[in-house]
């Protein structure tokens, strides 16, 4: 019976996730830029924002202008999240592919990193005067579901042990539609639960920076104003 209670949950978490990520990326790609905007020093050519984007979204280089103690716990949660992301693949995938085998040692530290990131940007929400004016309960809110998936998680690898061959099996029958047995660990079941709830609620969250940051202008057009002239489709239809 939990078996099927969590697999409900996990297939309509997934279809909300899926069908809302997707719905905000088409209005992302469909909303007008009606100006040349790009944040200067710009680059001149297209694949000079390709490379610009790949230093923002790799090594966070305007919040790393912008100020250094963001920059650096931010970062360490964004990286150790990725190796523990990556270090997860073994739990959907038979055989496990090479690469992800590599990243279990480090994917199983990583989640101090992610703690301790996590750590310092909700600090700074407290702290920080000026950000805790802008501070809503959501900020609150959507750190310490993060916070919560985090420590759950550790909790299964460095105290309970959970059974993650039973794990293993039932995400490889979920992903075959095919429900089974999923063991009745308090501790997964609320590591489970929490990230199902990430994943219903991070369509409609601000954690949509994370595809934002493709669709910004300010980042994503060549500096090339005098070069060529800058019409948004809507006004090009209306010339014509």
């Amino acid at each position: 019976m939990l078996g099927y209670i969590y697999a409900i949950l996990f297939y309509a978490a997934t279809a909300i996730l899926v069908i809302g990520l997707a719905s905000k990326i088409w209005i992302y790609a469909r909303t007008p830029a009606p100006l040349k905007i790009p944040t200067t020093p710009a680059p001149k050519t297209r694949s000079g924002v390709v490379l610009r984007m790949f230093r923002e979204v790799v090594f966070f280089e305007s919040l790393y202008k912008s100020n250094k103690w963001i920059w650096l716990f931010g970062w360490m949660f964004h990286m150790g999240m990725w190796l523990v992301l990556i270090r997860h693949l073994r739990y959907f995938t038979q055989p496990v592919w090479g690469w992800v085998e590599l990243a279990q040692p480090f994917g199983i530290y990583a989640a101090f990193a992610m703690l301790i990131g996590l750590g310092g940007l909700w600090a700074r929400r407290v702290l920080v005067e000026r950000i805790k004016y802008i501070t809503n309960p959501s900020d609150h809110l959507m750190l310490a579901l993060l916070m919560g998936i985090v420590l759950s998680g550790m909790m299964m690898r460095f105290v309970t042990r959970t059974d993650i061959v039973s794990v293993k099996v039932y995400m490889l029958g979920l992903m075959r539609f095919d429900v089974g047995y999923m063991p009745a660990d308090p501790v997964l079941m609320l590591h489970l639960f929490l990230v199902a709830t990430l994943m219903i609620v991070f369509p409609v969250s601000k954690l949509l920076h994370a595809p934002g940051v493709f669709f910004s202008p300010s980042r994503n057009q060549v500096d090339n104003p005098r070069e060529k002239r800058h019409i948004a489709p809507w006004a090009a239809k209306l010339e014509s």
